[in-house]
């Protein structure tokens, strides 16, 4: 009996990463699913199993998957993890959307420098030249291709080959940091860890919140915020830079604070108004950005250590963005006011054993 209880004491140590909700209705299924998936019917066999063995990393691995997607909920999911799911989904949709309209500047500016755009032939010199030529600059435009792929494979609700594709899309970013890493020189146009890990690694871990019970993404807004965002965010940053006044420009974690900061901004009457039932979860999605942004511009300062002026830069745009995003922390505290835990969704419900 001591071994059957030193098995099911570990089984339930595994289940304790689930939420409470979800082992409240499920655990001892679970369990005496588990605790089934290992007798034999020979007492003597069964008595040394039930003592000495330990969930298999299979069996450990999927709940981990399980305990991931409850937290993040879908349909179906108590208000706290649908608004959590939810929050977590509409940043990784921002971020990706970021890296795709930034892939339409770089193509667009690969463009200009091979002096193919009609009429505006001849970039300025003001304007940074594309890189082109080479296997990192051609390995770099096709992982800007790979972001807008998986942006609207995302929005149409492919999530599965988004996942994929974004995994392989941050893989040349690794190699080239790697290689900065033994030769001490990191090719165009990849950039630093911090922009690797933050923008990179972590959205594309964050896509586990997608999934077939999560709500699908508002296909038209978010295609149309493809252009918008290139119109309204890169094509200005482009037009200072040809003007030559690009001292005035931030730095892209810089201006990724000041957009944050923004949006805040733009969200708090409707946030204050609590008129719009979607408003908590907007303002816990800004409340995410706010701290990626901030966790960006914070690593990233370590470029400015020697430079008192850009310390001060760095620091203001700390303080604006952390002030922007004050203003939603009270209904984003609200959008996570837990509700009574409905039926799970099919897809949550435990298949046991694997």
């Amino acid at each position: 009996m001591n071994g059957d209880l030193d098995l099911e004491q570990r089984y339930r140590r595994v289940l304790r990463l689930l939420p409470g909700y979800y082992r409240d209705r499920w655990e001892e299924d679970m369990v005496a699913a588990f605790l089934d998936s290992w007798l034999t019917g020979d007492p003597d066999e069964d008595s040394v199993t039930m003592e000495y063995d330990r969930p298999a990393r299979p069996e450990i691995a999927s709940v981990v998957g399980l305990a991931a997607r409850l937290y993040l909920g879908g349909a179906g999911a108590p208000r706290r993890y649908f608004a959590w799911g939810q929050a977590v989904r509409l940043a990784v949709l921002t971020v990706t959307l970021v890296h795709a309209a930034g892939a339409l500047d770089g193509f667009v500016r690969l463009v200009w420098t091979h002096r193919q755009l009609g009429p505006l032939r001849v970039p300025p010199a003001n304007i940074p030249t594309a890189p082109s030529g080479g296997i990192w600059p051609t390995t770099g435009y096709a992982v800007d291709g790979a972001w807008i792929v998986i942006f609207l494979m995302m929005v149409l609700g492919h999530y599965r080959t988004a996942r994929v594709i974004a995994v392989m899309a941050i893989v040349p970013g690794l190699a080239a940091l790697l290689q900065h890493q033994l030769s001490g020189s990191l090719p165009a146009p990849y950039e630093a860890w911090a922009h690797w890990a933050v923008l990179g690694l972590v959205p594309v871990l964050a896509t586990a919140a997608f999934y077939s019970g999560a709500p699908p993404a508002a296909r038209r807004p978010w295609l149309l915020a493809l252009p918008a965002c290139y119109l309204l965010v890169y094509l200005p940053v482009l037009a200072i830079q040809a003007t030559g006044n690009s001292a005035w420009l931030p730095d892209f974690s810089g201006l990724c604070c000041l957009l944050v900061a923004l949006a805040c901004l733009a969200h708090a009457p409707r946030a204050w108004s609590r008129r719009s039932a979607d408003s908590g979860v907007w303002s816990l999605t800004l409340t995410l950005l706010a701290a990626v942004a901030a966790a960006y511009r914070i690593i990233s300062a370590n470029d400015y250590l020697s430079d008192p002026h850009l310390m001060n830069v760095t620091q203001a745009e700390l303080l604006i963005l952390l002030a922007a995003a004050a203003l939603l922390a009270p209904d984003a505290v609200r959008a996570q006011a837990a509700t009574p835990a409905p039926h799970p969704h099919p897809e949550m419900r435990p298949r046991w054993p694997i």
